[in-house]
């Protein structure tokens, strides 16, 4: 690397020997990926990335955090949000700035004490900035499974037309106070969707009922009579009923069945539907 004047600053060092240097970085960021994502979409991302990365050293800033390198941390946001949610490692992440320093290192062998202490500075800057790709990217990812669990939450919490103004809500694992509600949410909303007046929470599914999980139930209870829906609880099996009466856990007035085909049961009686018993003792 040919010695610079003592005007030249790290826009020089990046600037010298450029094609070379970009080409190299981008072929190793490339091999790091391998193959999953094109060689056209990296040469786009880290070419625009470098040339933000000159601008803001020829203005003379050096600090990865301060307004000079706004652009360039605009870019990188761009590029830690994509490559988390393409599935990709922090690492894999954080090479796309960190493989730039080896892309300098050929020149250093040939280069002065000035080439090294710049080449040192520019470390340094490369450092924070991956730092900062791997900040984003986590909390892309952290966003992403928060997005995903909510939408699992929704998803494990349907609500079911039984009958003409019957709906029901099978509940299945633990019922914190987010699932709860979502819940609480789906199941007004579903009474108001379908006019139903009986309600039926079956707890078939749920493991284990304490005091906290019967609270969450009751909120939902009396959420849902103030809808003007009448709710039985179904799914209590003998091991739930043993402990709910162990932790004095009061229902109150609140009608509970062992089976869902037993609440859908009442809940028709209470629509003033009368069921038909076929021979055989089916219904």
């Amino acid at each position: 690397m040919a010695k610079q004047d003592s005007k030249s600053d790290l826009a020089g060092l990046l600037s010298a020997d450029r094609e070379r240097v970009v080409d190299q970085w981008i072929g190793s960021v490339v091999g790091s990926l391998k193959g999953r994502i094109s060689k056209a979409e990296v040469d786009r991302e880290l070419r625009e990335l470098y040339a933000a990365l000159v601008e803001a050293l020829a203005a003379g800033g050096e600090d990865a955090r301060g307004d000079n390198l706004s652009e360039t941390r605009a870019l990188l946001t761009e590029l830690s949000r994509n490559r988390a949610r393409q599935g990709f490692t922090p690492s894999e992440t954080a090479i796309s700035v960190l493989a730039l320093k080896k892309a300098f290192e050929p020149a250093l062998r040939d280069g002065t004490a000035e080439d090294t202490d710049r080449y040192l500075r520019l470390s340094r800057i490369l450092d924070d900035l991956a730092l900062f790709t791997i900040e984003t990217y986590t909390r892309t990812r952290e966003e992403i499974i928060s997005s995903q669990a909510t939408q699992l939450m929704e998803l494990s919490t349907p609500v079911v037309k039984l009958w003409d103004g019957v709906i029901a809500v099978p509940l299945v694992g633990t019922l914190d106070s987010a699932r709860t509600q979502v819940v609480m949410e789906k199941l007004l909303q579903a009474l108001v969707d379908t006019g139903s007046e009986q309600a039926i929470i079956d707890i078939t599914g749920v493991p284990a009922v304490d005091t906290q999980v019967a609270q969450h139930l009751l909120k939902t209870i009396v959420a849902a009579r103030l809808m003007g829906a009448e709710c039985t609880v179904s799914g209590i099996r003998p091991q739930i009923a043993q402990t709910i009466v162990a932790l004095g856990i009061e229902f109150g007035d609140i009608v509970t069945k062992a089976t869902l085909a037993d609440a859908l049961q009442l809940a028709l009686k209470k629509s003033g539907i009368d069921l038909v018993a076929h021979q055989g003792g089916g219904r």
